[in-house]
């Protein structure tokens, strides 16, 4: 890692990493670091047991790689039972 973080960027990039729809694209883009560089980042802030639990949990997910999403381009999934919601009701089907 090149520059030196915020504890808060640093929560923030734990989290987003923990996210399953948070691609590390997203991350790149916000932070500036590479999928193996918040690889590294969370093998250094978290426990082993947590950080291996992470890994498998990320290792192969077509959700946190943008190149194997299946879905929009906007990156945002949506299931064909969500209800709309307008002017704060929620609309009947």
């Amino acid at each position: 890692m090149k520059k030196e973080l915020t504890p808060r960027a640093i929560d923030r990039i734990i989290e987003m990493a923990w996210e399953d729809r948070t691609p590390f694209d997203a991350i790149t883009l916000q932070f500036g670091l590479k999928e193996q560089d918040v690889i590294s980042l969370m093998r250094k802030e978290m426990k082993p047991s947590s950080f291996r639990m992470w890994r498998k949990r990320v290792q192969g997910r077509k959700t946190k790689h943008a190149k194997k999403r299946n879905f929009e381009d906007d990156g945002r999934f949506k299931c064909s039972r969500q209800r709309h919601i307008t002017l704060n009701k929620i609309s009947k089907r």
